[in-house]
């Protein structure tokens, strides 16, 4: 196994770490699974057949800001503390985050929290393929839930929108970071969402979110991770912005930069969701 990961309850902790600490009183475990269409699974149908004991189903699509037409935009600091205080989530609780690809949406979940000003959030490295290879256990039984006030003090730094990521890519004082596969990026493959261009914010920079990653789906070691950045000729003296296709796998790129050390990274929420669908935004194609 490659894991070299240092348990980090504000960043990442291992399954180790996880089932050392699965029945502490105030630790919430939190399933974050999301899958892509084209994945063909149903995250919320898993859930409930097999998931770690104790664990909350986080549905990213349902709590999202449904005023907006683009997908599973970050929720109403309303909407966000009424629902964790309904799955038991609040003040003083120490959360893991984890879905059942290895690390995939739960970095998401965890760039919410940390939104929404709560720091004590950890993703699990290698999520649940790696906690049932080990032969950790699972539950199909709904947890217990016990109501818990949540105090929200929303981090706007945290989250960037169109005007702000337009105005980046023309002055470029943020260095912006896409982390959707390269021909996506280069405007060479098909955009899983109907009616997007091709192509990628103009002085944007890419580096493929798998690159962060092992073979087994745990997260890079700090070493693994400045490489990837380097070779990909990331400038990180700059703050960052990080970007995908609809703001979910860009918080991979949020969360591994926070594992180096490097603290001022946003997300641009609305992604290419956003970017490719508006005919008056300029877009740039190639390496370039």
């Amino acid at each position: 196994m490659t894991n070299t990961a240092t348990d980090d309850p504000k960043t990442l902790v291992s399954t180790a770490w996880l089932a050392a600490h699965l029945k502490d009183p105030d630790l919430r475990v939190i399933d974050a699974s999301w899958y892509l269409p084209a994945m063909e699974r149903d995250a919320a149908a898993e859930y409930a057949a097999d998931h770690i004991p104790g664990a909350r189903y986080f549905d990213i699509d349902d709590i999202s800001d449904h005023r907006s037409e683009l997908p599973h935009m970050a929720p109403p600091v309303e909407k966000f503390m009424s629902r964790m205080r309904a799955m038991g989530v609040g003040d003083g609780h120490q959360v893991v985050v984890y879905d059942g690809s290895g690390l995939f949406s739960a970095a998401r979940v965890w760039w919410l929290f940390r939104l929404m000003g709560k720091t004590d959030v950890a993703v699990l490295d290698g999520g649940l393929p790696k906690w049932k290879a080990e032969g950790h256990p699972t539950s199909d039984m709904a947890p217990v839930i016990r109501d818990r006030h949540m105090t929200v003090t929303r981090q706007n730094q945290m989250i960037k929108d169109v005007t702000q990521v337009a105005r980046a890519a023309k002055l470029g004082d943020y260095t912006i970071i896409d982390v959707r596969p390269a021909e996506r990026f280069r405007g060479e493959g098909t955009e899983p969402r109907a009616g997007l261009r091709s192509g990628h914010i103009p002085n944007s920079q890419n580096v493929f979110y798998q690159n962060l990653l092992n073979a087994d789906g745990t997260m890079k070691d700090a070493t693994g991770i400045k490489s990837a950045l380097k070779s990909a000729g990331v400038d990180l003296t700059k703050p960052v912005i990080t970007t995908c296709g609809s703001g979910v796998t860009a918080a991979i790129l949020s969360l591994a930069l926070e594992r180096i050390g490097k603290t001022d990274h946003a997300v641009y929420d609305g992604s290419w969701s956003e970017w490719g669908m508006y005919a008056d935004l300029p877009i740039a194609t190639g390496d370039a």
